[in-house]
């Protein structure tokens, strides 16, 4: 029967495709940020202040972690493909916020947008590809779509450096942005197909427990969902460390927007390429072994950041946490959904992703903070810290039956 519904990623490969260059593009409105930020609240805004210029962090992660919450919660209501529009919808705006901001709270409000924008997006490409491939492929899945994300975020942050050192901080680098939510638009109203009758084909022999309060089992009380999700928050905690106060140490070393590009390009851009091997991985080896030894990674390179001012040995670095990031990120994902049945899932993610997210908002407060009571240094080191706490975590509390 031409209509009939079947799951895997051969059988759904033109949809998985076409998500999985959708993905790129949501991707590529974060990488428009990545390097260009301090230095334009800087120069744009007067803006000096570590907790000021990591404000747009703050309110970009609680924007995504919020839209990451009921995109979950909505998804079977209103259908994943409708929820995907309206994230564009809301992009469409942002470059424009951005090139003709007056004062630093549009930047602000711009930075709102993008995390829910975000928050409808990326949660509605992650679910659908969960959807369409079922439950035996559901790593490699989450790879390609991380890979493709985490790869434009690199490739956009570097491509905006190169822009605004040649041309200027305003307005070339947000031209992409223009591109970019555009086309991302118009691919999704005219080509995705919704993926809840993939749903319904997988509920029918799926043998998974049912949660009981999906919220609370997710967040606290299961000790895989639990455990993976603390990971997470803490995974982007790091991130938005990375993103705020990375460029800021490169500008104490006088490094020009060109080489902050291609430093802060390097960590996403391996992080996004990495993934196209880790996601098969974590569909045949522990998943609890994979994301202990990718947060001990993080950790451990980001320990020795402050240690050092050479470009070589930065990029090295930068590389490392790429790699231990991308030996988590799908992981995370895919032991969410494996240990969360098929009509509860969507829920799952997004509970999950809501926390994960939280991790840019207190990532962006303490890193701030810490950066204007003891320095960027001391900053990026109670970060590595805490990164392996979470490492720690893990390997205690998250059991291993649950994790292969």
């Amino acid at each position: 029967m031409p209509n009939e519904v079947r799951l895997g990623l051969q059988e759904n490969w033109k949809q998985f495709t076409l998500l999985v260059i959708i993905n790129a593009f949501v991707g590529g409105m974060v990488g428009l940020e990545r390097s260009i930020f301090p230095q334009f609240a800087e120069e744009s805004f007067g803006v000096t202040s570590h907790s000021a210029v990591l404000s747009f962090i703050v309110a970009f992660g609680l924007s995504k972690a919020l839209a990451n919450y009921y995109t979950g919660r909505l998804a079977n209501r209103f259908g994943r493909r409708n929820l995907l529009l309206a994230g564009w919808l809301l992009a469409i705006p942002i470059p424009f916020l951005l090139i003709y901001a007056g004062s630093w709270n549009w930047v602000v409000f711009a930075n709102i947008l993008l995390g829910l924008s975000q928050g409808l997006t990326w949660s509605s490409t992650v679910v659908m590809k969960i959807d369409l491939v079922g439950e035996k492929q559901r790593g490699l899945a989450m790879g390609l779509n991380e890979f493709s994300g985490y790869l434009a975020v690199g490739l956009v942050a570097f491509l905006s450096g190169y822009l605004a050192e040649q041309y200027g901080l305003v307005p070339y680098p947000f031209y992409l942005g223009i591109l970019i939510s555009v086309t991302g638009f118009f691919l999704t109203l005219f080509w995705v197909r919704d993926t809840r009758a993939h749903v319904q084909k997988e509920s029918k022999s799926d043998k998974t427990r049912a949660l009981a309060n999906v919220f609370l089992e997710t967040s606290f009380k299961d000790k895989t969902l639990s455990s993976v999700t603390q990971a997470g928050l803490v995974n982007n905690l790091n991130d938005g460390m990375i993103w705020g106060l990375l460029p800021m140490l490169l500008l104490t070393f006088a490094y020009d927007n060109e080489k902050i590009g291609a430093l802060t390009a390097i960590y996403p851009t391996v992080w996004g390429l990495g993934q196209l091997v880790t996601g098969k991985m974590s569909d045949h080896f522990p998943k609890k072994s994979m994301l202990f030894w990718g947060m001990l990674l993080q950790g451990l390179a980001i320990l020795c950041i402050p240690l050092t001012s050479n470009f070589s040995i930065l990029a090295l670095l930068s590389a490392v946490v790429g790699m231990g990031t991308a030996l988590v990120y799908p992981t995370f994902l895919s032991a969410i959904a494996s240990a969360s049945p098929p009509d509860q899932r969507a829920e799952s993610i997004g509970t999950f992703r809501l926390w994960r997210d939280l991790g840019y908002a207190f990532g962006a407060v303490i890193s701030g903070v810490a950066a204007d009571l003891l320095g960027i240094q001391a900053a990026i080191l109670i970060t590595g810290g805490l990164t392996l706490l979470s490492a720690g975590v893990l390997k205690v509390r998250m059991p291993a039956y649950r994790a292969t």
